[in-house]
C-alpha cells in the first residue's frame, strides 16, 4: 500500500512516498539535494561563507591561532565539502538524466538515427566504436559535399562561357 503525504518543512516538494511504512529515502534525498542544490547557489550563501571565514579570521588573535582555532575551520569545511559532493552529484545525475531524455525525443521525431536512442547505457568501448564509426560517416559526407561543390563550380564555369 503507498500514502502520499507531504511535508510542510520541505518548499515546492512532492509528497513523500510511504512504502510499507517507511519514508521513501530516495525521495527524501532527492528532495533535499534538490532545495540546497537551488539554495546553495545564491548569493546570500556566498555572502555566509565570506562572514564565516571572516569571523573565525578575526577571532584568530583571541585563540592564539590555536591548533584548536584552525582545526575547526578545517573540520568544517572538510564536512560541508564531503556532503555537497553527494548533492553536486545528485544534481549533475538528474540534470544528465533530462537532458538525455530530451535529446532521445528529438532523435525520435527527427531524421536522426533511432538507434542512438539509449546510447548513453553502452559501455565505453561500445560507444568509442559508434563515435568513430559516425566520425568516419561524417568525413565522408564532407568528402562528398567538397567534390559536389568543385563539380558544380566546374560546371558552371563551363556554362558560364
Amino acid at each position: 500500500m503507498t500514502a502520499r503525504i507531504r511535508l510542510p518543512s520541505i518548499r515546492n516538494s512532492k509528497p513523500l512516498i510511504l512504502r510499507n511504512g517507511s519514508w521513501s529515502l530516495n525521495q527524501l534525498f532527492s528532495d533535499i539535494a534538490q532545495t540546497t542544490s537551488r539554495e546553495v547557489g545564491r548569493a546570500w550563501v556566498f555572502a555566509l561563507a565570506v562572514a564565516t571565514i571572516v569571523v573565525w579570521a578575526v577571532t584568530g588573535p583571541l585563540f592564539h591561532f590555536s591548533d584548536t582555532w584552525q582545526l575547526v575551520i578545517n573540520t568544517g569545511t572538510t564536512i560541508i565539502t564531503f556532503l555537497m559532493v553527494f548533492l553536486i552529484q545528485n544534481s549533475q545525475n538528474r540534470d544528465a538524466a533530462a537532458i538525455q531524455i530530451k535529446l532521445n525525443e528529438l532523435i525520435r521525431v527527427s531524421k536522426a538515427h533511432n538507434s542512438f536512442v539509449g546510447v548513453e547505457r553502452l559501455t565505453d568501448e561500445e560507444i568509442t566504436e559508434i563515435r568513430a564509426k559516425c566520425e568516419e560517416r561524417a568525413k565522408q559526407e564532407l568528402m562528398r559535399a567538397t567534390i559536389s561543390k568543385k563539380s558544380n563550380g566546374i560546371s558552371n564555369e563551363r556554362g558560364a562561357s
